[in-house]
């Protein structure tokens, strides 16, 4: 692997500075370069190619929007042995502690992004003279993302829809049932989900439903901090909702009340907001089943019943 990595970089000088953890998908290493240090995830599964160019998507999406720090992305190539090697710039990083705060802020100020720019140019097309040269993909008006991201391994659907409820529904708990079902053909998910997808559309009735980029994998084990400030990475980005990145921040810890007081001072709660984070998190209970088995079966099954209650 690593004369490709030397070939691919462009670099005479490659030596390992240390392993280091690759999330629990893949693995990781840091290499010091000509230009730099780099970090590299390795994967062998036959959709790590799929995996990875979604997560470069998803970081140059982000990086974009210049509100949350992310690790540059450099180059994806597949292993002439097979499998596939992301190679990113390479960030010190600790356990999120001191900036907990600034995290909750720049992750609003991301899920606000779009909304400012729709804003900007709705304000420009109102001014006299001004509008016609907006530049093309300034603003998203859909839900959904231009390339296949994995939540995990699992490719997501991320075709554009107009209506997030649709896109949710369809994209993201149908898609998760439908694998459960052919891998577990669960009676009682199946029979609940049909009684609670002719519930799902009364839970938006009162939340503005603009489409926000999202980290979309925001959970403990994927933020850490700098000395400048917060770092998030492993992301699976797509516009959504912006409540939907809460969903998994409040199932596994990790996030203390300083980042949902800062997160909730830019983008207040809507009311229902608590039965909405339970439907997303129902998404990654299901997300889970699919990967680890049943362990997440009773998880799946209560907040679907607590939903129609």
């Amino acid at each position: 692997m690593e004369a490709k990595l030397k070939k691919e970089l462009g670099t005479s000088m490659l030596k390992s500075a240390g392993q280091a953890s690759g999330g629990c998908i893949s693995e990781g290493q840091s290499f010091d370069t000509d230009t730099g240090k780099v970090f590299v995830k390795i994967n062998h599964k036959s959709q790590a190619k799929l995996m990875f160019d979604g997560e470069m998507a998803s970081l140059d999406a982000i990086l974009k929007t210049q509100t949350i720090r992310v690790p540059k992305p450099v180059k994806v190539f597949e292993l002439d042995t097979g499998g596939c090697v992301f190679v990113m710039e390479h960030l010190d990083m600790r356990g999120l502690n001191k900036y907990s705060k600034r995290l909750g802020e720049q992750l609003a100020d991301l899920h606000l992004h779009n909304k400012k720019q729709l804003e900007k140019v709705r304000k420009e097309q109102q001014t006299v003279g001004k509008g016609a040269g907006q530049p093309e993909g300034a603003y998203v008006d859909k839900f959904g993302f231009p390339t296949t991201t994995c939540c995990g391994y699992l490719p997501q659907e991320n075709e554009w829809q107009d209506d997030w409820v649709t896109f949710f529904t369809q994209q993201r708990l149908q898609l998760q049932l439908n694998l459960l079902e052919e891998s577990h053909g669960d009676r009682e998910a199946r029979e609940l989900w049909a009684r609670l997808q002719l519930k799902l559309p009364q839970f938006f009735k009162e939340a503005e439903l603009v489409p926000a980029l999202l980290h979309g994998d925001l959970w403990g084990g994927n933020v850490a901090e700098s000395g400048e400030g917060p770092i998030t990475f492993d992301p699976a980005s797509f516009y959504g909702h912006s409540e939907f990145e809460l969903g998994l921040t409040g199932m596994f810890g990790g996030f203390n009340s300083s980042f949902y007081s800062a997160y909730h001072d830019k983008i207040p709660k809507a009311p229902g907001f608590a039965k909405r984070n339970q439907l997303y998190q129902l998404f990654h209970y299901l997300n889970h089943w699919n990967h680890f088995g049943g362990g997440y079966r009773g998880s799946s099954i209560s907040v679907m019943k607590d939903l129609l209650k």
